[in-house]
């Protein structure tokens, strides 16, 4: 194999890593997100745990993040929980950094 053959082997091995943990991260992202919306709307235990999933479920209509965003705006309209757009949308990306965080920490 060729120093040429190994960097590029080297570059796709990395590419395949890093999807896996922005899969890895999207995913806990959004289960935290699920928990964190689960308790606004006054979900406690098993149903916070299963709206959390829903969350997750969520994510695989679409690429990107607006089928999450999507969801949980709805869920929240639906049980009158004042939120606004924008609440919802930082405390994803605080909540991304959280995923990363503990994901980093399990490494």
């Amino acid at each position: 194999m060729s120093t040429f053959d190994k960097r590029e082997q080297g570059f796709e091995n990395k590419f395949a890593h890093d999807e896996e943990l922005r899969f890895k991260a999207n995913a806990r992202r959004n289960k935290l997100l699920g928990l964190w919306a689960a308790g606004l709307l006054g979900y406690e235990g098993e149903k916070a745990d299963e709206y959390a999933k829903e969350v997750v479920r969520a994510d695989f209509e679409e690429p990107g993040d607006e089928d999450v965003f999507r969801k949980i705006r709805a869920d929240l309209d639906a049980g009158n929980v004042d939120q606004s757009d924008h609440q919802i949308r930082r405390t994803m990306e605080e909540l991304m950094a959280e995923a990363v965080k503990q994901l980093q920490n399990e490494g």
